[in-house]
């Protein structure tokens, strides 16, 4: 018998209300009736018992062989935690993006790290296209207006812009920049450009017209900035004081990737002076350095001068109900591929037996 061990988030009313919520405790991925009937224990955890030493995260991890967490209610695992997991041998990270297991403490340990790559490709992208154009059109205080019952037209109109004829740069272009890429292309932008450690097929490149940059200085030429790279060494606080210095004075910031890329103060300042004129998606838009963001965290609340800029949300643009279908099929899919001791598709695999099989997350 294999222990299973889910960290997934209470869904509450919603779950039991909605089946298709796959990724909560209620639904637990659609896979608890499978799993139980292969003769294996799946133990699934609510949100509040994944932190700290008497959660039950941190209780059970030390039986389990194979661990379940969702990007959206991470349970972080450190390599103080992997050293105590005697029997660990597989993490399934129901969803893209395994920046919250110690990856290198993983390659050390001979733990496999697998995702369901492209599971949340488009989910993420058609957020990132919305993010953009609530930001530039001023979206968010328009509709506060509206909820407060007042009407001044010239106070919304005054700090909101078309997209046409704007330069727009993603930090990153692979399954999900690139998706931003082709859905940016009707907006007749002034221009496409793309920062990555990998150059475009020219075939791809030319489909979207877009141009490779390679000094992240060189943004200093965009109006809109969208990051989309994995969280890692080489990107954990990226966007920073210095960085923001070169920007345009007045661009908007979308990351819908992971909140560490960005220095949590230096964006909310460069919010407050007008450096920047909004940042979404994780204040980046959606996704927050630390899950659930604190009560007090500074994106929660910051705005610009004029009183807008702030699109953040809470970390869903990856889970969408279409979304959840496709990581929980995917995550049964290498559960069950490991169970059977059958080949893994060599797309989800992060890590493999001792090595990194991924550059993902940096050059290896």
């Amino acid at each position: 018998m294999k222990v299973v061990l889910a960290i997934l988030y209470e869904g509450g009313q919603a779950a039991k209300e909605e089946p298709r919520l796959l990724g909560t405790v209620e639904n637990k991925l659609g896979i608890a009736e499978w799993l139980t009937s292969q003769g294996h224990e799946l133990i699934g955890k609510v949100s509040s018992s994944k932190e700290g030493p008497d959660s039950d995260f941190q209780k059970h991890i030390v039986d389990a062989e194979v661990l379940i967490t969702t990007p959206f209610h991470p349970g972080y695992l450190t390599r103080d935690l992997i050293e105590k997991a005697k029997n660990l041998k597989l993490c399934i990270t129901a969803g893209v993006g395994s920046d919250h297991i110690d990856l290198n403490a993983a390659v050390d340990h001979r733990i496999q790290v697998l995702e369901v790559s492209g599971s949340n490709v488009v989910s993420v992208a058609e957020h990132v296209v919305m993010s953009i154009l609530l930001l530039v059109r001023n979206f968010v205080p328009a509709h506060e207006m509206i909820e407060r019952g007042d009407w001044q037209v010239s106070d919304i109109a005054r700090n909101a812009f078309d997209l046409e004829g704007k330069v727009v740069g993603t930090i990153g272009a692979g399954r999900i920049g690139y998706r931003v890429l082709q859905r940016l292309v009707p907006f007749d932008t002034k221009e496409l450009l793309y920062y990555d450690y990998a150059p475009l097929p020219a075939a791809a490149a030319e489909a979207v017209k877009a141009r490779r940059v390679e000094d992240l200085k060189a943004y200093l030429q965009c109006d809109v900035v969208t990051v989309n790279c994995p969280l890692h060494e080489g990107t954990r606080g990226l966007v920073n004081e210095e960085l923001l210095k070169h920007f345009k004075k007045g661009a908007w910031l979308v990351n819908t990737a992971r909140g560490a890329i960005c220095d949590k103060d230096a964006v909310a300042a460069a919010l407050k002076s007008g450096q920047l004129s909004g940042y979404s998606g994780n204040i980046i838009g959606d996704v927050w350095n630390v899950q659930p963001a604190p009560k007090d965290h500074v994106w929660r609340t910051v705005k610009n001068p004029l009183g807008g800029g702030n699109g953040m949300v809470p970390h869903y643009s990856g889970t969408t109900l279409d979304a959840q279908a496709r990581y929980a099929n995917g995550a049964k899919s290498i559960l069950e591929n490991y169970l059977l001791n059958k080949p893994q598709d060599p797309q989800n695999i992060i890590v493999g037996i001792g090595k990194y099989e991924s550059k993902a997350y940096g050059q290896r």
